[in-house]
């Protein structure tokens, strides 16, 4: 299993793997969470986009901002036929990684108030919740906004 970044060639893989795999929360909300309608190829120009790959297949991908204090984690996907193997949690272990790697002291993301599942995984994972506020990209949707302090190495 390794994670590697991802290439021009990857991008109708890798909306065809987000799509699947925010399905449950697309037939959920009645509308495609932010991460299914994103345009990647300028995240995969600018670095932001890693594949895992497990046996020579992708099993998921997570999309990370990186600035200067903390990295921001866009989104995390497993494919579907991936899912309840762990690989959610390997990708997060790694991101981890690489937050001491880059010398970042934490890593954000925000996620819909609905994805409780997600929610759940992400404090499991030490992630603290910080606040709450309506999306400006979908009326009506509320994020949660979470944040995990790194330790240095």
């Amino acid at each position: 299993m390794t994670m590697q970044l991802a290439s021009p060639d990857d991008l109708p893989m890798i909306a065809t793997l987000t799509a699947a795999a925010y399905r449950p929360y697309t037939e959920l909300f009645g509308a495609p969470p932010i991460p299914v309608t994103e345009d990647y190829a300028p995240r995969i120009d600018r670095g932001e986009v890693w594949l895992r790959d497990v046996g020579g297949e992708t099993a998921g991908l997570v999309v990370i901002e990186r600035h200067s204090d903390h990295l921001m984690l866009f989104s995390i996907a497993v494919s579907p036929a991936f899912q309840g193997a762990g690989h959610g949690l390997s990708m997060l272990r790694w991101l981890e990684g690489k937050a001491r790697e880059w010398d970042i002291p934490e890593i954000r993301l925000y996620t819909n108030a609905r994805m409780e599942r997600n929610i759940a995984l992400y404090r499991a994972f030490g992630f603290q919740g910080t606040g709450r506020r309506p999306s400006r990209y979908r009326p009506g949707w509320t994020l949660v906004d979470m944040v995990k302090e790194i330790e240095a190495a």
